[in-house]
């Protein structure tokens, strides 16, 4: 009876089974998590297997169907074009999506000179504004520039005023705090300065800018040479 007690003391002893505890436990976490995956998976399965069964029955009558009327079959040829045609009807096929073609580089086309001549013609004209800019003032004084640039400054205007409407870009008084959205026209409102990150911008007007509305430049011969600026004057 003592030899029963101790064979049975031997096997439940705390230490022992507390030992024996430490040694299963990974192998029964292993257990438990790919057993939870065999699970899972095995649900998923056999949702299928079942969809899959019930869909049998009607494939089958479908298929007999088709074998023995042509026009069922014509039909289900049909349906199954349009499907494959359709994107998103019927069709686990997305459609091709078309990369949007590469950006061209800006091409760089040569400014017509026969504008820019005439104007600068009818500057020269009402305003001297040739040959002001041409002169060297450097021997002249402030006084003589002053009242030359006068002449020259009411003759330009003067041209501007009959051949061009200018109106400023912006709209806000100079000084005033503006704010550039994304997606602004570079070539309206050019930022400076500390010019960090993406827009929006926010900053101060230095200049309005200007913009020109309305171009009546007067209409000239086919025979006029736009190169000669000012005739050659001679006095007989």
């Amino acid at each position: 009876m003592k030899k029963l007690k101790s064979l049975f003391g031997s096997l439940f002893d705390r230490e022992r089974l507390q030992a024996w505890r430490a040694r299963a436990q990974p192998a029964w976490a292993l257990v438990r998590t790919y057993g939870a995956r065999l699970y899972k998976y095995g649900r998923i399965g056999a949702r299928e297997a079942w969809i899959v069964l019930q869909r049998l029955p009607i494939a089958s009558l479908s298929f007999a169907r088709a074998l023995a009327s042509p026009d069922y079959a014509e039909d289900l040829r049909a349906l199954h074009a349009d499907q494959f045609s359709t994107p998103g009807v019927g069709s686990p096929r997305k459609p091709a999506v078309t990369p949007p073609p590469p950006a061209k580089a800006a091409e760089l086309e040569k400014a017509p000179p026969d504008s820019a001549l005439l104007l600068l013609s009818l500057l020269q004209k009402e305003g001297r504004f040739i040959d002001f800019m041409q002169e060297d003032v450097a021997s002249y004084t402030d006084e003589d520039i002053g009242a030359a640039a006068r002449v020259v400054h009411q003759g330009c205007a003067r041209v501007l005023r009959e051949h061009l409407h200018i109106a400023p870009v912006r709209t806000e008084s100079e000084g005033a705090q503006v704010t550039l959205e994304p997606g602004f026209n570079p070539t309206e409102v050019r930022p400076t300065g500390q010019v960090v990150g993406e827009p929006p911008f926010t900053g101060s007007l230095v200049h309005r800018g200007w913009r020109a509305t309305d171009i009546q430049l007067p209409k000239i011969a086919t025979s006029h040479d736009l190169h000669i600026l000012a005739a050659a004057e001679v006095e007989l």
